[in-house]
C-alpha cells in the first residue's frame, strides 16, 4: 500500500512574508497561458479500454460499456477545430504559451505537433508533460506510473523538438508522482499543485524540487462544471483576477496561470475570452506574458533553493 503520509502537507507556505519575484522589467504580474493537448489520448474502446472517456465533455454523464461515438466526436472537435482557433489567437497577439501535452495526442495529430515544434524552436512555446495518455495515474502502480512518465518524456522530446520542461498529471497526482518526476532528472518543475500564487521549493527524494502551481480557478473546465456560461463570463473572471493581481503587484507581484482545453475553450464563443483578455493585458504596462519554463528558470536563478533554516 502507498504511504499516504507522504508527501507531508504544508498549510503555511510563504505566509505574510511573500518573496518579491523580481520578474523581468519589474513586471507586476507574470501571466502564463496553458493549452491542454489531450484529444486522441483519452481512454477509448479502440485503444483497449472498456468504455469511452466522458471527462470534460459537453454532456457530462456516466460512461456506458462500449463506444460512445458522441463523446469521441466531442474530443475530436478539440483537435480538428478548437486547437487551431486558439492557436490563431495566440498568433494574432504574438502571445507565448505553454502546451500541457499528452504524447499520444501529439503522435496522432502530426500537424498540431508540427506547429508546437516550430513554436518551441522559435522560443514562443514550451511543453509540459501531461501524460503518455490522458489517464488517471491513480489506476497505475508506482512502477507503471514511472514507465508512463519516462516514456512520455522521451516521446514528447522527439515530437516537440525539445524535452518537456515540467510535468502535470491528469487530475490528480498520486503520492508517488512528484518523487518519480524529481528522480527522473530531466524535469525542471512540476505543476501538480494549486496552493499558491508563486513558485516554491520542496524536497523530493531528498533533493530540491521546484513547484510552479497551476489553477482550477482560471480554467475553462468551469464551463462544464456549472461555473461559467458565456465567453463574457470567462473574460470577466480572467479580467477581474488580472486586475486584482496587477494592483497587488505594485508591492507584491505574483503569477497568473490560465488553463484552456481545445475541446472546451476552442469553441468560438468561448475563445473570445482569450482574445479579449490578451487585448486587455496589452493595454497595461508591467506585465510579463511568458512561458511556464521562463517562470521556472527565473525562479531558479533569482530564488534558488535554500535548506530550511538557512540564512
Amino acid at each position: 500500500m502507498a504511504n499516504s503520509n507522504r508527501p507531508v502537507r504544508d498549510l503555511t507556505g510563504y505566509g505574510k512574508s511573500t518573496p518579491i519575484p523580481k520578474w523581468p522589467a519589474q513586471a507586476r504580474v507574470a501571466v502564463n497561458i496553458v493549452i491542454n493537448v489531450e484529444e486522441g489520448s483519452e481512454p477509448s474502446v479502440p485503444d483497449g479500454d472498456a468504455d469511452s472517456e466522458v471527462g470534460l465533455i459537453e454532456t457530462g454523464g456516466r460512461a456506458f460499456p462500449g463506444r460512445d461515438l458522441g463523446a469521441e466526436s466531442m474530443f475530436e472537435y478539440g483537435s480538428r477545430a478548437g486547437f487551431w482557433r486558439l492557436w490563431k489567437i495566440l498568433q494574432r497577439y504574438r502571445a507565448p504559451a505553454t502546451f500541457f501535452a499528452c504524447s499520444l495526442a501529439l503522435e496522432r495529430n502530426p500537424a498540431i505537433a508540427a506547429v508546437i515544434r516550430d513554436g518551441v524552436a522559435a522560443g514562443d512555446y514550451d511543453v509540459c508533460g501531461h501524460g503518455l495518455r490522458w489517464e488517471r495515474h491513480q489506476t497505475l502502480s508506482a512502477e507503471a506510473e514511472t514507465r508512463a512518465i519516462h516514456t512520455a518524456y522521451d516521446r514528447i522530446a522527439a515530437l516537440a523538438g525539445a524535452p518537456p520542461a515540467g510535468w502535470y498529471c491528469r487530475y490528480a497526482p498520486t503520492v508517488h508522482t512528484r518523487e518519480i518526476v524529481a528522480a527522473h532528472g530531466g524535469f525542471l518543475y512540476d505543476s501538480d499543485a494549486y496552493n499558491d500564487d508563486l513558485p516554491y521549493w520542496v524536497t523530493a527524494n531528498d533533493r530540491p524540487h521546484l513547484v510552479v502551481p497551476y489553477t482550477q480557478v482560471m480554467n475553462d473546465a468551469k464551463f462544464l462544471r456549472g461555473g461559467l456560461n458565456t465567453g463574457s463570463d470567462f473574460f470577466e473572471v480572467l479580467r477581474e483576477q488580472f486586475d486584482a493581481l496587477w494592483e497587488e503587484g505594485a508591492t507584491e507581484p505574483k503569477m497568473m496561470s490560465i488553463g484552456l482545453h481545445c475541446r472546451v475553450a476552442g469553441h468560438p464563443f468561448r475563445a473570445t475570452a482569450l482574445s479579449r483578455f490578451l487585448a486587455h493585458i496589452a493595454a497595461h504596462p508591467d506585465v510579463w506574458l511568458c512561458r511556464r519554463v521562463d517562470i521556472a528558470r527565473h525562479w531558479m536563478e533569482h530564488h534558488p533553493y535554500r535548506p530550511l533554516g538557512a540564512a
